[in-house]
């Protein structure tokens, strides 16, 4: 006699981090997507502006947020201040390549939970994912200055 599903392995997908990718740059969200789609990291929504990243965050809940600060219309500050008033404990990197410490100062005070600076490494950014997503820590990969 068989049993319907007992012999089913629980889907490896549960451990999978799941993130939301979000420039106004198309063509490095596009690269971005398919890079962490490598390193089995999955991809749940993509947007172009702050407000879409609010919106995404709502209907998505990922693990973390890849969210770029400068973006027309609507930009990072404006994505990464509306998310923690919806889920303080929300995980959002924000990638930028905004060295002043206005923007730091911006980042940490609206709780970033990581900063990643432009240009870097792809890997450092998986990297920063994966910690974020497990230690639920706060880091900034700020250039020494």
């Amino acid at each position: 006699m068989m049993h319907v599903g007992a012999h089913t392995k629980p889907k490896m997908e549960l451990s999978m981090t799941s993130v939301i990718v979000v420039d106004d740059d198309r063509d490095t969200v596009e690269v971005f997507c398919e890079y962490l789609a490598i390193k089995d990291i999955k991809v749940l929504g993509r947007g172009y502006d702050g407000r879409t990243a609010v919106e995404l965050y709502k209907e998505h809940k990922p693990d973390v947020v890849l969210l770029d600060v400068m973006m027309p219309d609507y930009d990072g500050f404006y994505g990464l201040e509306r998310i923690r008033k919806m889920d303080p404990d929300a995980k959002i990197i924000m990638v930028t390549a905004d060295l002043t410490s206005d923007t730091e100062k911006k980042l940490v005070e609206l709780e970033a939970s990581a900063m990643i600076y432009k240009p870097y490494e792809i890997d450092s950014v998986i990297e920063t994912i994966e910690k974020v997503n497990k230690d639920n820590i706060v880091l900034s990969t700020t250039p020494s200055n």
